[in-house]
């Protein structure tokens, strides 16, 4: 069980920072890189068509940001005892480019080499889609940033 699904403080700020970034699309849409995708960014199993209500789309933001939580206690060993701004910035990072990508990324290897400000600061460098930058991504990628230099 992550530490996100353990604390309702922690939960409600994943939530509202996540679900924030995302904005909440209740019909299938096709991202920028042409994958459907519906709710608060959800991708897994959507295919064009399908509708949720917004209880569906929190229940399923929930239960995803566990998911990318746990991923990321998995491969970043300091993420149990981070201050919690930190911890949302790093699950949002992993929520938004996947788990794989994010376990093989510069901020989990040098957030676990103990360099914490040189891995908020790599945040910076995840503001691409389909190899192009995009201006939500780089303001998304600046406020994680900030998220997880606090308390430095």
């Amino acid at each position: 069980m992550s530490r996100l699904k353990k604390g309702g403080g922690i939960a409600v700020l994943a939530v509202a920072v996540v679900g924030g970034f995302e904005g909440l699309r209740l019909n299938a849409y096709r991202d920028v890189v042409n994958v459907p995708t519906i709710c608060y960014g959800e991708t897994r199993g959507i295919r064009m068509g399908m509708k949720f209500t917004r209880t569906e789309c929190d229940a399923l933001l929930l239960h995803g940001l566990d998911e990318f939580a746990d991923g990321v206690e998995k491969c970043t060993f300091t993420a149990r005892n981070m201050p919690e701004p930190r911890y949302v910035a790093h699950v949002s990072l992993a929520y938004n480019i996947g788990v794989g990508a994010y376990c093989k990324s510069s901020v989990s290897r040098l957030e676990n080499a103990g360099q914490t400000r040189a891995a908020c600061d790599y945040f910076l460098k995840w503001n691409k889609a389909g190899g192009v930058a995009f201006p939500g991504l780089t303001r998304r990628r600046e406020a994680e940033r900030k998220m997880c230099l606090e308390g430095l």
